[in-house]
């Protein structure tokens, strides 16, 4: 039976900073993640939901300066939208220029998060490039931009980690229209 539990979700849904405090694991100090304050204030507005249960912003951008932790929070914030606002068959897919560097920096951190992580492992398939959560029927990939399936999937979440003019390329060739789109369709609350 899957620790993630629909009751369970949806009270994360409610305050995904629990979800992050409860469920993710820092993969180099085994304990939960200690999140800044502009992450914070930024997942706070970020997953507010309207009164319909939807989210507000389907569509997130998060930038910081070098060296702050760009990897690793894009890597919480693609488990946290992806496992709590997905909705039915989420999937999320880690784009870069080619395959090795969609799986070196965001995919990996996810896949070590997932690792670390009891109440994600016990639920999740891990291969190279992808990771499932068959109760949640969710996927996360990684591709690069020169994937030929890419193209008419019905991808929820892309993510791009760079606004380079070749990162933009590879985002465009993920299904995204610019860098950093992130979108999600929420489940009712």
């Amino acid at each position: 039976m899957t620790t993630l539990n629909q009751q369970t979700l949806k009270r994360w849904r409610r305050n995904p900073i629990s979800f992050i405090n409860e469920a993710l694991c820092d993969p180099e100090t085994g304990k939960p993640f200690i999140l800044l304050d502009a992450e914070r204030r930024f997942l706070a507005h970020a997953f507010q939901l309207g009164d319909d249960g939807r989210l507000l912003y389907p569509e997130q951008i998060y930038s910081c300066p070098k060296k702050s932790g760009k990897t690793t929070f894009a890597a919480i914030h693609a488990l946290t939208m992806t496992l709590l606002f997905g909705g039915c068959y989420p999937e999320a897919t880690i784009c870069a220029n080619d395959l090795e560097q969609a799986r070196g920096r965001v995919f990996e951190m996810i896949k070590r998060i997932v690792e670390c992580s009891p109440r994600l492992r016990a639920d999740a398939n891990i291969t190279q490039a992808r990771i499932e959560f068959p109760d949640l029927k969710a996927t996360i990939q990684a591709i690069g931009a020169d994937y030929a399936g890419a193209a008419g999937a019905t991808r929820v979440l892309p993510y791009s980690t760079s606004c380079g003019r070749t990162a933009r390329s590879a985002a465009i060739a993920c299904g995204m229209n610019s860098c950093h789109r992130r979108r999600a369709r929420s489940p009712a609350a």
